[in-house]
């Protein structure tokens, strides 16, 4: 598997688009949502603060890197009760499939395109694209799938992006600070 050796630790100012995705939650009045968050990040912000009470919002989150997944271990292990509303996995998620999918009502796919290599070809992992695809069927309708314009591969991932949603049934919503924010319509 194509493993990601980077580790973002407790410095949350490290993860922008995680803070501005609560914020953003708050701001909206976002809870009890069920969240799909793609880099959980050693620090989980994502989904500590989505288990707070005022937000009460389910997250499972993908790491593809081994410290950020010994980190949920550790947290889970010192804080049960924060694995009644988070979880987080250790995979790729070029190899997602939906049949091992729930339904999401929010979905962030912040870092797109930055770990999409020609190391997920040996194992046929899907493309940037087709995992654009694959959660936005995994969304419910009404719900939102977000990018990170603060992502260093946004600029390999805006024309994706631009192609993906004049393809499927999303339309943009107003962004808030570093994120594009769409809605899906059907």
């Amino acid at each position: 598997m194509n493993i990601w050796d980077a580790f973002w630790g407790l410095e949350v100012e490290q993860c922008p688009c995680d803070v501005h995705f609560v914020e953003w939650l708050e701001q909206e009045g976002l809870s009890r949502r069920r969240i799909y968050h793609f880099g959980t990040g050693g620090h989980h912000y994502v989904g500590l603060r989505c288990a707070e009470p005022h937000l009460d919002n389910t997250v499972l989150g993908i790491t593809a890197a081994p410290k950020e997944y010994e980190s949920f271990i550790a947290l889970a292990t010192d804080n049960p009760r924060v694995t009644h509303s988070y979880s987080a996995y250790f995979g790729d998620i070029y190899t997602s499939n939906p049949r091992l999918l729930p339904r999401f009502d929010i979905v962030t796919l912040f870092h797109s395109c930055e770990f999409r290599s020609e190391a997920n070809d040996a194992y046929g992992a899907l493309t940037d694209r087709q995992v654009m695809d694959l959660f936005t069927e995994q969304t419910d309708k009404g719900g939102y799938i977000l990018f990170y314009k603060g992502s260093f591969a946004y600029g390999t991932a805006e024309p994706i992006i631009a192609e993906w949603a004049e393809q499927m049934p999303v339309e943009e919503i107003a962004g808030f600070k570093t994120l594009r924010i769409f809605r899906k319509l059907a």
